[in-house]
């Protein structure tokens, strides 16, 4: 029998997954991880019997680094039809692995050795955790008579990531490995996505073993809730036309289960204004009428009003984020909360739902348009006119915007800006975590899904460059930028020579103001001015003088730090595609993200710009 192509099984794997998405039957689900071809029984190691696997469940591409405990694997991987890319640090495997995944939609995979490999690996795991993505990261593990020893390069990677994973294995059984693989794939990308460890001992990998496929599923008690109840869809249907402040609030749940389509007309017909949190950004066109932003700590004044006077909140796969809601027993006093997700955990665990709706946000939506649809037949339609009166009183009064800087230095904010209308809405950005991440997502406008990768639950500084190295493996016709502070830059940038050595054209603009911006904006703010070490030395000292590291890691660097340069820097950058291109774009230091709401305080203490609080009308207090 011929082995079938990773292409044709890769075919399977989704015609599985899309046959259960449509039945929601829970032996479909079973099968999204196992395609229907089989592969006839082969005798292979274990390490072969890993890679096989891997082929068999479609997988293109993996990041990681070899070494003792895993290097069983790397042989059979060597005449694999799975591309390897050898990173330069375990974090930035697992950070590309989550880039992949959150371009694509699919699993991303990575691997480590055993010790150091796999805990340089706990980052972006919890990383992947905190956001929901669809990751598998694979270690190698000290052989099975030395677990527990402390032999050489040992840890309780299991032990460790626990916590921080959807599922953990350690495999006792080369036979056990594609049946632990099919299942890891699985249980990664249902339900609620997110990482997996799959952790196998070195002789596992070296003893002999028999593959085949597909393997049995062995999953009791593992059957995420697709559909919800009826009852509660009529209540929430019911609450939305009666409603008169109603707000529907976005979260990433929307994006992982591909309901923006939903989302728009679910929106649309009923006219109810809508925010999209950081994890959502793309979920809802920035441009539609009715988007008022993004909510929380650093969003829109009419976002964050929005939610706090609603009477009426449909949270859509999100979490109720203590970002989002600033002091949480203050926020949305008013508000009837109907909460929709996939995990039954987050209803309930910050705010009390008064309609708890279990299930993916596709079919909740989808039901929703059904039940709001009948509520309208029924002559039952929501009067919104006063809502909307307010809520563009305030976009017109308090819009995004910025400052120019009195000291004549480069703005950022125009950088990120300029940036995201010259590269346009099709390029996929990719965002550090401090200032510059804040800025992005305020000045570049996001109208599709999958456009807008950044570390959002944990902020993990060092996660641009790695994630899009693998964005942009995983989707090589489009352009992917790479916004970094200097600060998030320097922890990660050694992946560059990665994408230089592996042909990854990826384009980095560093947003460089010669310190940890956000930290130095809360020195501003609440330490008087103390500005204990926040600077950098990238703008004094010009160290690293990011041109000639660029150019030292195979890229090529360009240097902008005057308004009048900015876009031809920019379109320089987007002209060259055969190689990675890092812009060292020297700002000011002093620029600050605004608007704010300071942690722990309440969502009504919004701050639109240093010392100024947003002015409301009376009634609207």
């Amino acid at each position: 029998m011929t082995r079938p192509t990773p292409e044709t099984l890769a075919h399977s794997v989704r015609r599985a997954r899309n046959a259960a998405e449509t039945t929601g039957d829970a032996d479909h689900a079973r099968a999204a991880a196992t395609p229907a071809l089989a592969v006839r029984p082969a005798q292979v190691s274990g390490a072969g019997s890993l890679v096989r696997s891997l082929e068999a469940l479609g997988v293109d591409v993996v990041f990681g680094i070899p070494g003792g405990a895993i290097l069983p694997a790397y042989d059979p991987l060597y005449d694999s039809t799975v591309r390897h890319i050898l990173v330069r640090h375990e974090q930035g495997a697992g950070h590309a692995a989550t880039g992949y995944a959150q371009a694509t939609g699919r699993v991303g995979v990575c691997i480590a050795t055993s010790g150091p490999g796999a805990t340089n690996l706990v980052t972006p795991i919890a990383d992947a955790y905190m956001d929901s993505v669809p990751l598998v990261a694979i270690t190698g593990q000290v052989a099975r008579p030395a677990i527990g020893t402390d032999a050489f390069q040992e840890a309780d990677i299991q032990g460790i990531t626990l916590p921080i994973t959807k599922h953990n294995f350690l495999v006792q059984n080369a036979s056990e490995i594609p049946r632990v693989l099919a299942e890891a794939f699985h249980l990664a990308s249902t339900g609620r996505p997110g990482p997996v460890l799959v952790d196998i001992p070195k002789d596992v990998l070296q003893a002999p073993t028999t593959f085949a496929w597909p393997p049995t599923l062995d999953l009791p008690g593992y059957r995420p809730t697709m559909h919800p109840h009826g009852k509660q869809i009529r209540e929430a249907a019911r609450l939305m036309t009666n409603a008169r402040r109603p707000v529907l609030y976005v979260g990433g749940g929307v994006l992982k289960a591909g309901a923006t389509e939903g989302l728009r007309r679910l929106a649309e017909l009923t006219g109810i204004p809508v925010v999209t949190t950081l994890m959502a950004l793309g979920a809802f066109p920035d441009s539609h009428q009715q988007h008022l932003g993004m909510p929380g700590m650093h969003g829109t004044v009419a976002a964050v009003y929005g939610l706090q006077k609603a009477d009426l909140i449909v949270a859509l796969g999100a979490r109720f984020d203590d970002r989002v809601t600033g002091k949480l027993d203050s926020f949305a006093p008013d508000a009837t909360v109907v909460h929709a997700d996939i995990d039954p955990a987050e209803i309930g665990k910050n705010r009390h739902a008064d309609v708890p709706i279990v299930g993916d946000a596709r079919h909740v939506i989808d039901e929703l348009l059904a039940a709001v649809t009948a509520e309208r037949a029924a002559g039952r339609v929501a009067d919104l006119a006063d809502w909307w009166t307010q809520l563009d009183d305030l976009r017109e009064r308090y819009p995004l915007g910025y400052e120019e800087p009195s000291d004549g230095t480069l703005s950022p904010q125009y950088v990120i800006k300029r940036l995201g209308e010259i590269a346009g809405p099709d390029a996929i950005y990719v965002a550090g975590v401090g200032q510059h991440q804040m800025w992005a997502s305020q000045f570049i406008s996001y109208e599709k899904p999958q456009t807008w990768l950044n570390s959002g639950g944990l902020g993990t500084m060092g996660y641009a460059v790695p994630a899009a190295m693998g964005a942009k493996v995983g989707k090589p016709d489009t352009v992917v930028w790479a916004i970094d502070g200097d600060g998030c830059f320097q922890m990660t940038n050694q992946e560059l020579a990665t994408c230089a050595l592996e042909g990854i054209p990826v384009k980095i603009a560093v947003i460089n103001n010669g310190n940890l911006g956000m930290v130095r904006q809360w020195q501003t703010l609440f330490y008087g001015e103390r500005y204990s070490n926040t600077d950098l030395g990238t703008h004094k000292h010009r160290i690293p003088d990011f041109v000639k590291l660029a150019e030292a890691l195979g890229c090529v660097g360009l240097r902008c730090e005057n308004a009048e340069d900015v876009d031809k820097t920019i379109e320089a950058a987007m002209s060259i595609n055969d190689a990675p291109v890092v812009i060292d774009f020297v700002v000011g230091k002093d620029a600050m993200v605004w608007p704010m709401v300071a942690a722990g305080t309440s969502n009504d203490e919004i701050m639109f710009a240093r010392g100024v609080r947003p002015v409301f009308d009376e009634d609207d207090i």
